[in-house]
């Protein structure tokens, strides 16, 4: 499967990998899990650095109208993205802009500086 996700508990943190080309319904069964797993709250740290994102504008409406609905219900944690290609920043531009979450979302090129920063959101929420 082109994502991963492991969802640690203990951390309020869910590491998601994509490898290769990530489809709308793999999102789906990925935002899906989340919630199941009443996890949307958590950090996500999400490495993008082999990803291929394969959706269009109409996919990435889609996912907007996905979010709204979980978002309308459930807090979301911050997103730290881990990629350096022009495909990856575009694709996180689109998801950021479609998404009515107010959670703090940040492109990193390296995924220490992706992990420091979510621990920095950790502290300022805990303050």
């Amino acid at each position: 499967m082109p994502l991963r996700w492991e969802i640690l508990h203990e951390q309020k943190l869910i590491h998601i990998v994509a490898e290769g080309e990530v489809t709308l319904k793999e999102m789906e069964e990925h935002f899906d899990a989340l919630v199941v797993a009443k996890a949307l709250a958590y950090s996500k740290l999400f490495d993008a650095t082999a990803l291929k994102p394969v959706y269009d504008d109409n996919d990435v409406m889609a996912m907007g109208a996905r979010l709204s609905a979980y978002t309308s219900h459930f807090p979301s944690g911050p997103l730290a993205v881990v990629g350096i290609s022009d495909a990856v920043q575009l694709a996180f531009r689109r998801f950021v802009n479609v998404s009515p979450s107010k959670r703090p979302a940040r492109l990193f090129k390296t995924e220490a500086k992706a992990r420091a920063w979510l621990k920095e959101q950790a502290l300022s929420v805990s303050d």
